[in-house]
């Protein structure tokens, strides 16, 4: 699995305990820091910010899943499922993160970095990462709900693309200052242009066609 961290400014500094926390998972994943990485002079992302940017590498197919978050993890949560193609969960320990992808099946995780996040917080990042990524997406829970529960992930998919704008209508019409700062974070685009399997895709498209506009790539 590719899996994304995306920081935002007001916990920066948990950057580095999100990164040392998925450490153990390095042999079986591929890990991109395409946020914050706490490190001083750095521009600033904000949280609406890295939530475009986790819709963009989810709905490009750069990664397969996206680990982001803020303060209590709410405003994180909020701003990432106003997209199409994103199913984000709250984890806020390990229960959350053990039943979520095996009930939800979804591609995000919000976490909760300043609120609760005390002596031994980064202790309990790494339970959330160790039971959210032993999982069998969709395995269900209990089993016996297995398929009903496959059905609901599926009607919500449905009703996603049937209430949003196509993403690269997004692309091109989401608001300027988020998208300039957005894509011109040191390092996105470079995640973006190797990362992206089909450079066909409209969305994929739409963005270097808006990317070029304000000199963000040549």
């Amino acid at each position: 699995m590719k899996i994304a961290v995306v920081t935002e400014v007001s916990t920066a500094a948990k950057n580095k305990d999100i990164m040392a926390a998925l450490k153990p998972l390095a042999k079986g994943h591929e890990i991109l820091n395409v946020g914050l990485k706490g490190e001083e002079g750095e521009p600033g992302l904000l949280i609406y910010e890295t939530g475009f940017l986790s819709a963009l590498l989810l709905n490009l197919g750069c990664v397969d899943f996206v680990i982001g978050g803020c303060g209590t993890g709410q405003g994180y949560f909020n701003c990432v499922v106003q997209f199409p193609g994103v199913t984000c969960g709250l984890l806020q320990n390990a229960s959350d993160a053990w039943l979520y992808p095996r009930i939800n099946g979804g591609n995000c995780a919000s976490l909760a970095l300043n609120k609760g996040y005390g002596w031994a917080g980064e202790i309990n990042l790494e339970f959330i990462f160790e039971k959210l990524f032993e999982a069998e997406f969709g395995a269900g829970y209990p089993a016996s709900r297995r398929e009903p529960q496959k059905k609901i992930r599926e009607k919500y998919a449905v009703m996603s693309q049937v209430t949003h704008k196509p993403f690269e209508q997004i692309i091109l019409d989401i608001d300027e200052e988020i998208f300039r700062n957005t894509v011109t974070f040191p390092g996105v685009m470079d995640v973006i242009c190797r990362h992206t399997p089909d450079k066909e895709l409209p969305a994929y498209q739409a963005l270097m066609q808006r990317a070029k506009s304000i000199g963000a790539i040549i």
